[in-house]
């Protein structure tokens, strides 16, 4: 079972009792699929996370993020998701994801 932790918008979806596999990672151009079991960390604030796996980083920025670096801590994020450009901009005061960059580790 899944749970959108913002209702308003689809920016990321955690498992509720279950560790998925890996994390998809929904861009506009571009979709990246990363197992869990290649996570080093996570760290940040409330307005930016870095993302560690062996592969690649990742790094997220929004608003009231803190809730997406708790979920993430317990590796039950499934999806993250770019948002499109008119929700970048929303006023909404909940949780969202405003830009997701990737970076392939050399």
């Amino acid at each position: 079972m899944t749970s959108n932790l913002s209702d308003s918008q689809k920016s990321w979806i955690a498992r509720e009792h279950d560790r998925p596999a890996g994390m998809e990672i929904r861009l506009m151009k571009q979709r990246v699929v990363l197992p869990w079991s290649q996570f080093l960390y996570a760290d940040g604030t409330n307005e930016k996370i870095q993302i560690a796996f062996s592969t690649h980083d990742i790094e997220i920025s929004g608003y009231a993020l803190g809730s997406l670096l708790e979920v993430l801590a317990e590796q039950r994020v499934s999806v993250l998701q770019e948002p499109v450009r008119a929700e970048r901009f929303s006023t909404d005061p909940g949780p969202r994801i405003t830009s997701i960059s990737i970076r392939r580790v050399e």
